[in-house]
């Protein structure tokens, strides 16, 4: 086990003046290591620093020291350091299990907790293991231009001002709102200026705003079916009533019973997660005229319209809206690598005072530093030139994918030829279950998502959901022969 060291003040019970002070010292130490919050391999701070904190003499500190190593608690010397010892004495131990018996009867005791504490489920964490065919939602992170960030991250730090340490407004870095502003505009057709832009924690982030902001409990939220698990997760909490609409090969079905009396929308119009459609403009201008009759709002979730492979780039519903309905948000999480926890939400004018309000008096703002270097790397041109580069991979794996799936999979799984994003679908044929084959295809070592879970109900066909950005040539080729062999023995 590697040491730790630490230079923290240790914090002590207050010394009973009755006690000797190497007596007081030495339990109070001994206390710590048996209530683990003195780890084995934890460094003690020094005698000198422990003689300064406590105003003690040197020596009564080494003479504390000096009875804890004689005991096995301690190791190390005087100059060279004191470690916790990494075997403790085994009467330690059965200390331990005896302390512990009074946590365990009050965690026995239950909480109380909210509302919404009782509704709220826990979003799936991201695994972090290595990448196989054929997982989805992530970006080839394995070519993301760590150096270059690293770069522009060293120049930033040694050029940061006092000013940059003190913060920001709660919306965000004003120079990166700027920038993403221009770049939605640009890039997205959204219209908008830097004031209603607020950089957040990426789109499940600016999801619970909108959901915190907009919804009460009981109010009605429409979603696509099947759709974004994540959003679902967020209005649940929310304690807002989810209705389901179901998809065609337009978008979302606009049929008066589903989204009558609804408060909010939630549409993922460029690239419908999961099934990859894109709706069509008529269906939009239908939309938006709902929402202006029925006074509802929208939330438009840009997700994956960065990577568009065919057709025209399809602008944003938001640029559409005459009428401040629609709340557009994205992130540059799948973009650039998850590790970024950032993204943004582009806000009604009348709505921005509100947003504003809500992120000062929870977060407060965005980490400042983390988005002065993503606007350098904006404003460098670095970011248009990293997707670019993303687009070509991800299409050539797209087309290796298609073409090895028409060759193997043939019978077994209609493999859709999506337009845009990091994955895309497969139909399953001869009435194959998508649980089961996720199953299968597990056992062979492939990652497939069954549609199902991305659905309330029943799926008319089933499918899985297949990545491709993340996967290389050789992986998919080999991915395709190993899905085909599990789909063959439960065809």
């Amino acid at each position: 086990m590697a040491k730790r060291t630490t230079a923290l003040d240790l914090m002590l019970p207050v010394r009973d003046p009755e006690t000797p002070a190497y007596r007081w010292l030495y339990t109070a130490l001994r206390a710590e290591i048996l209530g683990g919050r003195l780890r084995p391999g934890a460094r003690l701070p020094g005698t000198r620093d422990l003689a300064s904190q406590y105003g003690l003499s040197r020596g009564t500190i080494v003479t504390a020291f000096e009875q804890l190593k004689a005991e096995g608690y301690v190791e190390g010397s005087v100059g060279s350091g004191t470690f916790v010892s990494k075997v403790l004495p085994e009467d330690l131990l059965q200390v331990q299990r005896t302390t512990d018996a009074a946590p365990r009867a009050l965690r026995a005791r239950p909480r109380s907790v909210s509302e919404y504490g009782r509704r709220v489920q826990p979003f799936p964490v991201l695994e972090i293991r290595p990448v196989r065919a054929f997982r989805a939602n992530l970006p080839a992170v394995d070519l993301f231009p760590t150096t270059l960030w690293a770069q522009i991250s060293a120049r930033r730090l040694r050029s940061v001002s006092a000013r940059l340490l003190l913060g920001c407004e709660p919306m965000g870095y004003g120079p990166l709102r700027e920038a993403v502003a221009d770049y939605l505009g640009t890039s997205r057709g959204v219209k908008c200026t830097a004031e209603q832009v607020a950089i957040v924690g990426g789109a499940q982030e600016a999801l619970d705003l909108v959901a915190r902001l907009v919804l009460d409990p009981g109010d009605r939220v429409c979603m696509e079916d099947p759709g974004y698990v994540g959003a679902d997760l967020v209005f649940a909490a929310a304690g807002a009533e989810i209705s389901p609409v179901p998809l065609d090969d337009e978008g979302m079905e606009l049929r008066e019973p589903g989204l009558r009396g609804a408060r909010l929308v939630y549409v993922t119009p460029a690239h419908q997660f999961p099934l990859g459609v894109t709706m069509s403009l008529p269906r939009r201008l239908a939309l938006l005229e709902w929402a202006r009759t029925s006074g509802a709002l929208i939330v438009e979730d840009d997700y994956d319209s960065e990577f568009r492979y065919a057709g025209r780039p399809v602008p944003a519903l938001q640029g559409l809206d005459r009428h401040g309905l629609v709340l557009f948000a994205g992130t540059f999480s799948k973009v650039l690598f998850p590790a970024l926890r950032m993204g943004y939400l582009v806000i009604p004018p009348d709505l921005v005072d509100r947003f504003a309000a809500a992120i000062s008096v929870t977060r407060r703002h965005a980490p400042v530093l983390e988005q002065a270097v993503l606007c350098d790397f904006l404003a460098a041109g670095h970011f248009g030139r990293h997707l670019r580069r993303m687009r070509e991979v991800y299409a050539e794996r797209l087309s290796i994918l298609l073409e090895a799936a028409r060759q193997r999979l043939a019978g077994l799984l209609e493999v859709s030829p999506t337009e845009a994003g990091l994955q895309t679908v497969g139909w399953l044929n001869g009435g194959i279950e998508g649980e089961a084959a996720a199953e299968a295809a597990a056992a062979r070592g492939v990652d497939v998502i069954p549609l199902s879970r991305y659905s309330r109900g029943p799926l008319a066909r089933e499918g899985l959901q297949l990545g491709f950005a993340a996967v290389d040539a050789r992986e998919i080729r080999r991915g395709v022969r190993e899905l085909a062999v599990a789909l063959s023995r439960r065809a």
